[in-house]
This record gives C-alpha cells, sequence and structure tokens, in this order.
C-alpha cells in the first residue's frame, strides 16, 4: 500500500442542530477577546448568530472575495483586536474568513503567501482560531487548508495555502442550507459531487480519500436528483452536505483534476460562479479523461463514475461513461444550469492557466491546451 497522510479540521460537528451550541464554543475559543463574523451578502442570516456572540465584528462577503477585501477586512480586524474568526455561510465567506484568520497575525504581505500571483509563502505566524459553519453544500471549504481569492489585477483566482489554515471546529448542520435557492443547490451539488469524483479518479487518490468517495459518489448523485424534485426533502439536504463534506477531506488530502484545473482561471476571467463553472465542465472532462487515460486502474475508476451516474438515472450500465456523462450534463441543463459562454481568447487564456495550475498535477489524463479548448468549447 502506498504510504499517505491525511489532514483535517480539528474537530468536524455533523448532524442537524449541531450548530445550536456554536456561540458556547466559539465563546469559548475567543476566551472573552472580541470575534470577527464572517458572512454572505445577506446579513439577516447570520443575525441568529451575532445575538448570541459578545457584540461581534461583522464582515458581508458580497460575492467570491477578492484581495481587496481580504486586505482592508484584515486591517480592520486587527485594528479591533480580533482574537478569534467564525464564518457562516458559502464557500465565499468561508474562505474570506480562512483567509483572514491566518493573516492577522502574520508579518508578511499578503502577495507574499499567495500562489502563482505571489511568492507562495508559508504563514510566519499560525492562524487565529477559525470556525466555519457552511451554509450551502458545495465547496466542503471547511475542512480544507487553502482559501480561493481573487487577484482582479491578474484576472486570477489563487489561493493562500497552508496547512495552519485547517479550521480549529468545523461545524456542519444540514438544516442552515435548507430553503438554499434551487439553482444555488444546483450548482454547489454539482460542484459536491465534482469534488468526490475528481479525487476519487486523480493520480493522488489513497485508501482513506477511497472509502470517503466510493460511499460520496452514489449518494451525491441520487440527493441532487431528489432535490430537483422536491426542494424541501430534508434527507436528501442531510446526504448533499455530507458528500460536501467529504468532498471538502478527499480533495485536501488527494487532489483533483481538470475541472477544478479550469475552474479556477475561468473565475478570474469570466466572473462566472465556481459551482457553474464546475458543474458545466464536469462531463466534458470525464469524457476527455477517458478517451485519453492510459493506466488501466485509473481507466477502471473513470468506468465506475460512469456506471454510478448510470445508476442514478436509471440507464444500463453497459452505455459507458461517455453517454452516461452526456445524460448527466443534459439534466443539468435542463435544471437550469447556464453553458459556458467563451470566447477563443477566454478559453486560450483559460487553457494556458490551467496547464500550470496544481489541480492538473493530479488529473488522470495528459491533457493540453487543446484538449482543455475543446473541453471548455464542448461545455458551452
Amino acid at each position: 500500500m502506498t504510504p499517505f497522510s491525511f489532514m483535517t479540521a480539528t474537530e468536524i460537528a455533523f448532524g442537524r442542530g449541531s450548530s445550536l451550541t456554536a456561540a458556547d464554543r466559539i465563546r469559548a475559543m475567543a476566551g472573552g477577546g472580541r470575534v470577527l463574523l464572517v458572512h454572505g451578502a445577506d446579513g439577516r442570516r447570520a443575525d441568529w448568530l451575532a445575538a448570541v456572540l459578545d457584540a461581534p465584528l461583522r464582515l458581508a462577503v458580497p460575492g467570491e472575495p477578492d484581495l481587496p477585501l481580504i486586505r482592508s477586512a484584515t486591517e480592520t480586524a486587527r485594528a479591533a483586536g480580533v482574537v478569534a474568526v467564525v464564518a457562516l455561510g458559502g464557500g465565499s465567506a468561508i474562505d474570506a474568513g480562512k483567509a483572514i484568520a491566518a493573516l492577522i497575525p502574520a508579518t508578511r504581505p499578503i502577495t507574499d503567501h499567495l500562489e502563482v500571483v505571489g511568492a507562495g509563502l508559508p504563514l510566519d505566524r499560525p492562524p487565529l482560531p477559525f470556525v466555519a459553519i457552511p451554509t450551502t453544500a458545495g465547496t466542503g471549504a471547511e475542512v480544507t487548508r487553502n482559501a480561493v481569492i481573487t487577484v482582479p489585477d491578474h484576472r486570477r483566482k489563487v489561493s493562500l495555502r497552508d496547512p495552519a489554515m485547517l479550521p480549529r471546529l468545523a461545524i456542519v448542520d444540514p438544516a442552515l442550507t435548507d430553503g438554499c435557492p434551487r439553482g444555488v443547490t444546483l450548482a454547489s451539488g454539482l460542484d459536491a459531487v465534482t469534488q468526490v469524483i475528481e479525487p476519487f479518479c486523480c493520480t493522488r487518490a489513497n485508501p482513506l480519500t477511497d472509502a470517503l468517495c466510493r460511499d460520496a459518489i452514489p449518494r451525491g448523485l441520487a440527493a441532487l436528483i431528489r432535490l430537483m424534485q422536491v426542494q424541501d426533502d430534508t434527507r436528501a439536504r442531510d446526504e448533499l452536505a455530507w458528500v460536501s463534506l467529504c468532498g471538502g477531506l478527499a480533495l485536501a488530502n488527494s487532489g483533483l483534476g481538470a475541472v477544478h484545473g479550469l475552474a479556477g482561471p475561468l473565475g478570474g476571467l469570466t466572473g462566472a460562479a465556481h459551482g457553474a463553472i464546475c458543474g458545466a465542465l464536469l462531463a466534458p472532462v470525464l469524457t476527455a479523461n477517458r478517451a485519453g487515460v492510459t493506466d488501466p486502474a485509473l481507466a477502471a475508476r473513470l468506468d465506475q463514475v460512469g456506471a454510478w451516474i448510470a445508476a442514478a438515472f436509471g440507464l444500463p450500465a453497459e452505455i459507458g461513461l461517455t453517454q452516461a456523462a452526456a445524460h448527466l450534463a443534459q439534466w443539468a441543463r435542463a435544471q437550469g444550469l447556464p453553458p459556458l459562454r467563451l470566447d477563443q481568447a477566454t478559453r486560450r487564456a483559460a487553457a494556458d492557466a490551467a496547464a500550470a495550475s496544481s489541480s492538473m498535477r493530479a488529473n488522470p489524463a495528459a491533457l493540453d491546451a487543446d484538449a482543455l479548448e475543446r473541453i471548455m468549447a464542448a461545455a458551452g
């Protein structure tokens, strides 16, 4: 067996009602000091937590976090004497909170720590205690060691990454995803499914991530299909929250692939939502990987994914991955997932950037820039 390591949040609390103890846990972590509460654009969804904390400093993150927002919020929180950070929201809020918690104690400029556009240096001080409470089922950011930040000057999304950035506590309460809008459920759910498929098929898969992904892939597909039929199915919400958590655990400890290799550059170039990009790319990436894979073991994993997709839609298992992926793409489009509409220049820029991304290093097939352009064309 190939040696591997596995890292995650210090503690994970999962289940309906698990957020009810959040305030007590956060107060104890802060030791009477001031807390920064990071949330999404609609602050009303965080009022319940703010009301039971001790006058927290609040930060609204209206979209995917960018470098100016992170810089400004870090300076404000540092001046206010913040000693702990909690993020309640989707992946954008959690990534923002994670980054700010890491940067408040730091002595170097933020760009020294950013990948791709900066030096990618490790943190020089331990982050503040950080608590992540997701309200969507998609990114798994509550158990990852990086924060994705848009850098407008470079039109890129890049990571601030360090093992010390893993949250002190991740509270995954599926009840917080109840009432999530249908379009958000679809895009984030496809992201969650992608984030268990790519670690399962990547070159860095290990027995522990395999155990998570083998269970989560069919469960995620079934839950997402069900939620597109019945929005208030709490059991399906619970299942999708579990799959999202598994995806975060898996990607942080194995790898991803071409979907996320392309999604980072495309997010910076187009401003489109990450989940919607991943959902549009998933099927054409699976098809391209199956055509280009040379390792029989990885080919078998891709075929297993095809069988899981076929089973989820009640299709014959023998149709193969290519047809199963095409059916998934048609279904997602029928549910309202927008296509990628990219011009040639954007496709080329994204392909060139993706080729150098960390996610591509674990992709099961060698895909050059031309292949990546064809994938994006098929997704639009």
